[in-house]
C-alpha cells in the first residue's frame, strides 16, 4: 500500500511542499533501506516469539508512521516518518509473512506462500487507482491519513485476531541449529552467500528495470498513457507467472530452478533493452518480465528452507532479505546512474539484463550437487483449514 501510494503522490508531495523531487525520493528511499536492515532484528524476535504481537506492533507504528508523514511540517519530519514507515515494513512486508507460512504449513507452504502471492500480485491494480483518486481531490495528506486510518482499522485488528496458531520457537537445546549447523555456520557458508548476492543482483535489476520501464517505453515511442498500461499489465503478469511455481518446485532443483527464473528475466530485460518494436511485442516482452519477477518472488520465500529446512527461517531470512531489500532500495538511484552513463534508458536495461545473468550463474554456482531434504514440520491443528 505505501510503496504504490509514494509512486502516485510523490509529485503531488513535491508540488504542495517545495521540497525538491530527489530530497522527496531520498526520504522514501531512506525509509526502505532502513526497514531491509531492520529485518534482521524482526526476524529474530519473530523466530523466538511468534508474528502475532511482532506483525500486530508492526501494524500499529506503521499507522503512526503514516500519521507522522501525513502531518509533517518539515522534510526532516518527513523523513523521521518514513523512518518509521520503514521499521514497520520489517513486520509487515513478504519476509515476515513467509517465515509465519513457512511455520505453520511445513510441507504445504509452498501452496499457502503461492496463495498469499497471488492474493497480493493485485495490490497495485488496488491501491494505486484508490490513491490517485484520494490524491486528486484531498490532497496527498489527507490520503495519507486515510492509508493510515486503514491499517489501524483493518490491518492491526487482523493480525491480532488471526494469528493465533500454536508457535514452536527452537529450544534452548537446538537454537540456532539447522540440519545440525550453526546460525553462524549457515551465514558464512558458500551456498548463503552465493544465494545471497544472487538474490541481491536479481532484487537491483527486477526493481531498476521496473521504475525505469515507462521512460525506456516513451523513448520508444509510446505515449505516457500507453507506457503506463504496459507498466500494469507488467504488474499482472506477476500472478501468471506465480501460478507456474508449484509445477517447477516439483520438477527442478532449487538451484536449477532459480537459476532459470532469472535467466529469464535477464533475457526479457535485455530484449527490451535492444528490441525497437513494434510496440505489441515490447508489451509483450514486459509482461514476461512481469512473469518472471512473479516467480523470483517466490523463489526467494522458497531458498532458504529448501537448502536448511524450516527450523530457523525467520531468523536467517532476515539476514537473506537485508542485502537484497538494499538492493531494491537503491535500485531507482543505480538506474538514473546507469542511464546517465550509458545515455539512455535502452543502454540501461542492456546493463540490467548483463547483471541479471550474473545473478542466474552466481546461482547455478550455489548448488553442490547435495540433495536437500527438509524435515517436515507438522502442520498444527487448525492450519490447513486457512491455506
Amino acid at each position: 500500500m505505501l510503496y504504490y501510494a509514494f509512486t502516485v503522490l510523490a509529485s503531488g508531495i513535491v508540488e504542495d511542499t517545495g521540497w525538491s523531487s530527489s530530497a522527496v525520493t531520498a526520504a522514501f528511499s531512506a525509509g526502505t533501506l532502513f526497514g531491509a536492515l531492520a529485518g534482521v532484528a524482526t526476524g529474530r524476535v519473530l523466530q523466538r516469539h511468534g508474528p502475532r504481537v511482532v506483525m500486530t506492533s508492526a501494524s500499529v507504528l506503521a499507522a503512526l508512521a503514516v500519521t507522522v508523514v501525513a502531518t509533517a511540517p518539515s522534510l526532516p519530519v518527513f523523513t523521521l516518518g518514513w523512518l518509521l514507515a520503514g521499521a514497520a515494513s520489517a513486520g509487515t512486508f513478504y519476509p515476515p509473512a513467509f517465515a509465519v507460512l513457512t511455520q505453520w504449513y511445513g510441507a504445504r507452504r509452498v501452496r499457502a506462500i503461492t496463495t498469499l502471492t497471488l492474493v497480493a500480485g493485485f495490490s497495485s491494480t488496488v491501491f494505486a487507482p484508490l490513491t490517485a483518486v484520494l490524491g486528486e481531490e484531498p490532497g496527498w495528506r489527507a490520503t495519507y491519513l486515510v492509508l493510515g486510518a486503514v491499517m489501524l482499522v483493518a490491518t492491526a485488528p487482523a493480525h491480532a485476531l488471526a494469528l493465533r496458531l500454536p508457535w514452536h520457537p527452537s529450544t534452548g537445546a537446538d537454537r540456532g541449529h539447522a540440519h545440525g549447523r550453526s546460525d553462524r555456520g549457515i551465514l558464512t557458508s558458500r551456498t548463503f552467500v552465493l544465494v545471497t548476492v544472487s538474490g541481491a543482483l536479481t532484487s537491483l535489476v527486477m526493481y531498476a528495470s521496473l521504475v525505469h520501464l515507462v521512460p525506456l517505453l516513451q523513448q520508444r515511442g509510446t505515449s505516457v498513457q500507453l507506457a503506463a498500461w504496459a507498466l500494469g499489465l507488467s504488474g499482472a503478469g506477476q500472478v501468471g507467472g506465480r501460478l507456474l511455481y508449484p509445477t517447477l518446485e516439483r520438477r527442478m532443483p532449487p538451484h536449477v530452478r532459480a537459476a532459470a527464473v532469472i535467466s529469464v528475466l535477464a533475457a526479457t530485460v535485455l530484449a527490451l533493452g535492444i528490441v525497437r518494436g513494434p510496440v505489441p511485442l515490447l508489451i509483450s516482452i514486459a509482461v514476461l518480465a512481469g512473469s518472471a519477477r512473479g516467480l523470483f518472488t517466490l523463489i526467494g520465500a522458497t531458498v532458504l528452507t529448501e537448502h536448511w529446512g524450516p527450523e530457523r527461517y525467520a531468523a536467517l531470512n532476515g539476514v537473506y532479505n537485508a542485502p537484497v531489500g538494499v538492493a531494491a532500495a537503491l535500485a531507482p538511484a543505480v538506474g538514473s546512474g546507469l542511464t546517465a552513463l550509458t545515455g539512455s534508458p535502452a543502454g540501461l536495461f542492456v546493463a540490467l539484463g548483463l547483471l541479471g545473468l550474473v545473478g542466474a550463474a552466481l546461482a547455478v554456482a550455489s548448488g553442490d550437487g547435495t540433495p536437500r531434504t527438509p524435515r517436515v514440520v507438522p502442520v498444527p491443528a487448525g492450519a490447513e483449514e486457512h491455506a
